[in-house]
């Protein structure tokens, strides 16, 4: 294919779309082949961008866009908000689209084609360098991942994943063996690549495990080896079911612990007493707690973590024990004001529309 570079001493402009998480030689040819045709505007992948089709980045945008605007030939970077390309090539009307030669097919197929018909509407040109063999970003993350996590690091994910993806799935485990599950478990679908973001470390099956009843018999010190078995064979962030989080004093001391292991969030649920399952509902006796020692319980728990990323959620039982939607919502507002990073609504209904109608009000 023959290019025009220089007709005019105006020079071209050039657009290439990246995600930069792990910058390679595939990375910085492209970037190469985008400045010998003009000045080069990188459209990096926000979080939210790549996380609707893959796992989340491992460094967050900010960090990357710091790093692709120090890279050599590149001119401006701005934020690609999604994987379709139309909206920023409509905005900068770029001379030329540099991409490798990989995205014939595949999930970005379509990407291309959608591509290749923006850029005829003012006769823009995708230029497609052969694609750099033998390097992967996906290899070198699988690489990386499989070195492990730090606990900082994956405590930080949980809320990075929030912000970033409309759901967020969370598989429950119990153990090393269910804990790889779900880190391993995937499916492709669509051409992309569907898989959990995270484990729900909970008590009803730790206890269910252990051939013991989830009454809170199986104490928090057997709880964390639990944990630490599941964070020694995984990389994902894990939530900790802490069942009503006992004494306000020992919950202190337990968000401590879980924060110092990498743990992302706890979730405590506001009711007192005797623990019994919540799926029995009314009909068994099960107390809640006023909705004053069940706050003063949030406000000291986020007193005592030292860093900001640590979650600590609120578990309302107003449903489950058939006190009704408006204490629901009294003890939503409640417990965030508090402190509460989340709310989590129980409903034991099969047709959801309890949930639904919490969330819509």
């Amino acid at each position: 294919m023959k290019i025009n570079i220089m007709k005019n001493k105006k020079l071209k402009t050039v657009y290439i779309g990246l995600s930069a998480d792990l910058v390679h030689q595939g990375h910085l040819n492209i970037i190469a082949e985008g400045r010998k045709l003009g000045k080069v505007t990188i459209g990096l992948l926000t979080d939210e961008a790549i996380a609707s089709y893959k796992r989340l980045p491992l460094i967050a945008f900010k960090e990357r866009k710091l790093i692709v605007e120090n890279l050599r030939g590149v001119d401006k970077v701005i934020p690609q908000t999604t994987l379709d390309y139309v909206p920023n090539l409509k905005q900068v009307k770029p001379d030329f689209v540099v991409h490798g030669d990989d995205w014939k097919t595949g999930i970005q197929k379509k990407v291309r084609q959608h591509v290749i018909e923006t850029l005829a509407e003012w006769g823009g040109q995708l230029v497609e360098p052969k694609y750099t063999e033998g390097i992967s970003s996906t290899d070198l993350i699988s690489a990386v991942k499989a070195q492990g996590i730090t606990p900082g690091k994956r405590m930080e994910t949980l809320r990075r994943l929030i912000a970033s993806k409309p759901v967020v799935r969370i598989l429950e485990a119990h153990n090393g063996l269910t804990g790889l599950i779900a880190e391993k478990t995937s499916i492709e679908k669509n051409g992309r690549k569907i898989e959990f973001d995270g484990i729900w470390e909970s008590s009803l099956t730790d206890s269910t495990s252990k051939g013991k009843p989830d009454t809170e018999l199986v104490d928090f010190s057997s709880r964390f080896n639990t944990i630490e078995e599941i964070l020694e064979v995984t990389t994902k962030p894990i939530i900790v079911d802490g069942d009503t989080g006992g004494r306000i004093d020992h919950f202190k001391f337990r968000v401590k612990t879980l924060e110092r292991l990498g743990v992302s969030a706890i979730i405590i649920e506001d009711k007192i007493g005797d623990k019994r399952n919540s799926l029995f509902g009314t009909t068994v006796p099960q107390k809640q707690d006023s909705i004053e020692h069940f706050s003063q319980k949030i406000h000291e728990g986020k007193k005592s973590q030292i860093t900001s990323d640590f979650m600590i959620i609120a578990r309302i039982e107003s449903l489950i024990l058939k006190k009704g939607m408006e204490d629901a919502l009294l003890r939503a507002e409640s417990y965030i004001d508090a402190g509460a990073d989340g709310v989590m609504i129980h409903s034991k209904e099969k047709d959801g529309k309890e949930i639904i109608e919490f969330c819509n009000k």
